[in-house]
């Protein structure tokens, strides 16, 4: 009788504190943008309105942080089917966000786009960049 050998990808178990903290870093960059983003300047706190411009940066870092972070061997993104799920989404993501932007870019009251202005391309390019990091752990 010949013993089953199991795949790679069914032998590693999933890492539950680096999916943790991978879900967290998405989700408090998403609070991050959205709070700057929807508040007025007068509903946001001091130190976040000090930080102006740089606040989309720390957003949208987290959140792109955070999907390197769920490409780990232990996230159940790292391996297997998850894989290819995060880096076509990554890259789908990233070139929906600049089309989109481009095709808004003359209206000025579009939610969030028209609020970032040129460095929509950024935040486009940073999703094909992660995109990119998970295709290199594409077994």
């Amino acid at each position: 009788m010949s013993k089953r050998s199991v795949p790679t990808s069914e032998k590693r178990g999933i890492n539950v504190p680096l999916t943790v903290i991978a879900a967290l870093l998405v989700i408090v960059g998403i609070a991050w943008v959205v709070m700057y983003d929807v508040k007025g300047i007068d509903g946001k706190p001091g130190w976040m309105a000090d930080l102006g411009d740089w606040n989309w940066l720390v957003g949208f870092g987290l959140i792109i942080v955070g999907l390197i972070v769920a490409s780990g061997k232990g996230a159940p993104l790292g391996h297997g089917r998850g894989v290819v799920i995060g880096m076509l989404g990554c890259f789908i993501l990233g070139l929906i966000w600049i089309v989109v932007y481009y095709f808004t870019s003359n209206v000025n009251n579009f939610p969030l786009l028209s609020n970032l202005g040129q460095w929509n391309l950024g935040v486009g390019i940073g999703f094909i960049a992660a995109g990119f990091v998970f295709a290199t752990k594409w077994e």
